[in-house]
């Protein structure tokens, strides 16, 4: 009841105001029936945005730490985040990815939608990096349809490294369902699965527009922290030429 009333009279129409935001492709999406919801992942918005434009209530899965904080800001998280659809995983195993999926079939097998990150974090820089296999394993093991989508315009409302919220405007791109059942009984197959999930995010490449990067954007991210530490700041080491 909740994810409705914050979608149609708290917070959607706020965005619908200050975003405009637009759909493409909604016809793609069934009426009925499980299948997984592929988007590039631009911003912390996105998860806001695809729910506000589909018909259908959609299941993203989301840390746990969000609806373990404590005290009263941990409370109203908690409501806030699963009033909007979105699901605990446990990372505290030795296997996050593992617990997501498992939690991604329940859902599945519940006939629901589930929204699904295939690069598994943000973009550093707006541009598509390379898709993890998790999606194409749950794929070819429940054998439900992919659909793509892509989110144009999500990082304008919320630039990486920032929380503050701007008008930006927003497009969301619902691409035709993807049928995998021509790899039916190759779900575990490495080099299906990489097939898989190379096909699907060519597809969000295609519906996006973005350049698209053959490394794991979280590589990226380590990359350029582990670069940031070892750099030299001026202020430590001054020109010991200078007069």
């Amino acid at each position: 009841m909740l994810y409705w009333l914050l979608k149609f009279v708290l917070v959607g129409p706020i965005l619908r105001l200050v975003n405009r935001p637009r759909i493409e492709g909604l016809e793609h999406i069934p009426a009925d029936g499980p299948a997984i919801l592929a988007s590039n992942h631009l911003s912390i918005t996105d998860w806001l945005f695809l729910p506000l434009m589909s018909t259908r209530r959609i299941t993203f899965l989301a840390k746990s730490e969000y609806f373990t904080t404590p005290g009263i800001k941990g409370r109203l998280q908690k409501i806030f985040f699963t009033a909007t659809g979105q699901v605990p995983i446990d990372r505290s195993g030795g296997d996050a990815a593992e617990s997501a999926m498992n939690t991604a079939r329940i859902y599945l097998d519940k006939g629901k939608l589930v929204g699904l990150y295939p690069e598994g974090t943000r973009s550093p820089d707006g541009r598509l990096y390379k898709g993890k296999t998790g999606l194409a394993r749950l794929a070819l093991e429940t054998g439900v349809p992919v659909i793509p989508c892509a989110m144009i315009g999500t990082n304008l409302v919320t630039p990486p490294g920032t929380t503050k919220f701007r008008p930006a405007r927003v497009t969301v791109k619902i691409g035709p369902p993807i049928d995998f059942s021509r790899f039916e009984g190759m779900g575990g197959n490495r080099f299906i699965e990489r097939a898989v999930i190379d096909e699907v995010m060519y597809e969000l490449m295609q519906l996006s527009g973005q350049e698209y990067v053959d490394i794991y954007g979280a590589s990226l991210k380590k990359q350029k922290q582990s670069a940031d530490a070892v750099a030299p700041r001026a202020d430590r080491y001054p020109d010991t030429q200078a007069g």
